[in-house]
């Protein structure tokens, strides 16, 4: 196993990548479909707080995996392998997700899978320190730090009160990588990171598209009363249409010019990939409330969809605008603050998705003719 080259013309993701990607669905639908039920039965604090765990989870074994094969993807028999282990865990990961909700505790199914999907990491990088001598202190680190942090993890199962075991063992993951690439910088590559993400986000924003859909199903089973629910529906549509066109708005790869930017361009998008997620499962909460089949107000229902939808907004405001794109960057907290407020109109998620597309119109107009305005 060595390293692949930054430079690499036409890096793509590779059909392994994008399998290893379709299995993630299942555990973030998990996610989702945990949180809906959590805030539609009135536990909304101890569903966002299993869900913000859950999906780091989910979110760091999919990030470990996408910029360890960014740079060292040889897919060799062994390798390939090793992936499938990865995705076993996290199939075992989200099978267990159903009962971490409904206990508001992390429980031995979930920290099983996770564990899985670490443990697997940790060889493959002990086989690119094997093959890379270049970067061989790199890849120890990350393969002690990895494994010292599951002992970590496993050793949580013990603790009586697990929310700050939780916090420190979470600081303990995201300290690695800053730890190890500091003693030789791996050699992945900046077209294929921003890719891989633009993957990512694609699938949590099937959430969104798979709550709009359900609210055309239930609205063609009421009938006449079916009608209440246009407002969801046209607003659900709006701001699925509008995250994806701001998301893909610009290029990302650029962003990638060293570790600092690199890390805090990574990081952040767990803030973007749970709050699109987020989304769709507020959407189905909105659904739920308009058909009376959800323990919570109408303003509460709303606030489930606006809230995310906000911190999508800003969150992509600071990772994404910047340079040339840096005065389209005042807009996007104001649209925010003006999400905020929808839940009190009583037609929260129509309005949230005209809010953003009058975004998105406005940044058009600020950029003038000719600006660039595609994904890459």
């Amino acid at each position: 196993m060595t390293a692949r080259s930054p430079h690499e013309p036409h890096r793509v993701s590779t059909p392994l990548e994008l399998f290893f990607d379709l299995v993630f669905v299942v555990a973030i639908s998990q996610a989702a479909a945990g949180l809906h039920h959590a805030i539609g039965e009135g536990h909304t604090l101890e569903g966002i707080v299993g869900y913000l765990m859950v999906f780091f989870a989910i979110w760091w074994a999919w990030m470990n995996f996408t910029w360890f094969a960014s740079a060292y993807d040889c897919d060799d028999v062994p390798y390939r392998f090793i992936v499938f282990v990865q995705i076993a865990g996290a199939l075992i990961l989200a099978a267990g997700v159903r009962a971490m909700f409904e206990a508001h505790a992390p429980n031995g199914t979930v920290l099983a899978g996770y564990v899985v999907m670490r443990l697997a990491m940790v060889t493959q990088w002990l086989r690119a320190a094997a093959g890379d001598p270049a970067r061989r202190p790199a890849a120890t680190r990350y393969a002690v730090g990895i494994a010292v942090m599951q002992a970590a993890w496993i050793a949580l199962l013990l603790v009586p009160s697990w929310m700050p075991g939780f916090l420190l063992c979470a600081a303990g993951e995201l300290a690695v990588p800053i730890w190890a690439e500091r003693a030789a910088p791996t050699t992945w590559h900046p077209h294929h990171i921003a890719e891989r993400y633009g993957l990512l986000t694609l699938i949590v924003l099937g959430e969104s598209i798979l709550a709009a859909t359900a609210a055309v199903q239930s609205a063609l089973a009421s009938g006449e009363a079916g009608l209440s629910l246009a407002p969801l529906i046209v607003g659900g549509l709006l701001i699925a249409y509008s995250m994806w066109w701001m998301y893909f708005d610009r290029p990302a790869h650029d962003l990638l010019v060293g570790l600092r930017s690199s890390i805090t361009w990574g990081y952040g998008h767990y803030a973007i990939f749970a709050a699109v997620a987020a989304v769709g499962a507020g959407l189905a909460v909105s659904v739920d409330q308009a058909t009376h089949h959800a323990a919570i107000s109408a303003i509460a229902a709303g606030a489930s969809v606006a809230i995310p939808v906000a911190v999508f907004m800003l969150a992509l405001s600071l990772l994404h605008d910047h340079a040339e794109y840096g005065r389209t960057r005042v807009p996007g907290p104001i649209a925010a603050a003006f999400v905020l407020l929808t839940p009190f109109t009583g037609y929260g998620v129509l309005l949230t998705g005209a809010i953003l597309v009058t975004l998105i119109a406005v940044r058009a107009a600020l950029r003038g003719p000719g600006s660039p305005t595609h994904a890459a």
